[in-house]
């Protein structure tokens, strides 16, 4: 059951820093992203490729898809066909094989290197060295089929906002530096995504361009 009000809250406290709301759909029913869409949301993000292809199969085909969860080299071909942006980009052996997938399609996928930032060590991601080292790569300088767009992050699961609001201020940190270094002329290098349902406020304040938001709008799971 998504909540309405909740959603609007979210899109007008977004609204004034042009921030996107990535509508996180995992776990939940394809009834209620549709009460989403109807809403007029268009951009939906899911965790595992398992649960993503059914759905992009059934829903309508004008949805804007994003993986943001970790996502394994062996299950890129299921969803190169049709996936806009992959948040999770975690190292160049990935990044070649959504090259490679995306080749077969003959399309451009999306990719946002996702840094760790968060004090827990379950989290994955690169450090700003390893995304030096991959935009430097000769493998990364011949990839056509892919487009990096920026950078993301997931901040410590804590209640200590301060933690929180130094952790996004790194990833932005680290979008600054790969912007001057590498992307100082690519307008397609934009996005910086942080925030979720808990912290997305945070986000914004320290340059969020995109929000994933889940809970807020679905419900706990």
């Amino acid at each position: 059951m998504i909540s309405k009000a909740n959603y609007q809250k979210v899109l007008a406290d977004l609204a004034p820093h042009q921030t996107q709301l990535v509508a996180v759909s995992k776990t939940k029913p394809n009834e209620d992203i549709l009460a989403l869409y109807q809403e007029g949301q268009r951009i939906f993000g899911e965790n595992r490729v398992q649960e993503l292809v059914p759905k992009q199969e059934a829903l309508p085909k004008d949805i804007q898809w994003h993986l943001i969860g970790h996502l394994q080299s062996n299950k890129v071909k299921y969803i190169a066909e049709f996936v806009d942006t992959i948040h999770s980009i975690d190292g160049l052996k990935l990044l070649k094989e959504v090259n490679k997938q995306a080749a077969k399609h003959d399309r451009t996928i999306n990719c946002l290197l996702q840094f760790h930032i968060a004090e827990e060590e379950s989290k994955f991601g690169l450090s700003l060295e390893k995304a030096q080292e991959l935009l430097r790569s000769e493998a990364f300088g011949n990839m056509q089929n892919v487009t990096i767009t920026g950078v993301m992050g997931m901040a410590t699961f804590t209640d200590d906002q301060a933690q929180v609001r130094k952790e996004f201020q790194a990833l932005k940190s680290f979008f600054d530096q790969l912007k001057d270094t590498f992307f100082a002329d690519v307008d397609s290098f934009k996005e910086i995504s942080m925030g979720m349902s808990g912290d997305y406020a945070i986000a914004i304040e320290e340059g969020s361009t995109l929000v994933r938001v889940g809970s807020l709008l679905f419900g706990s799971r």
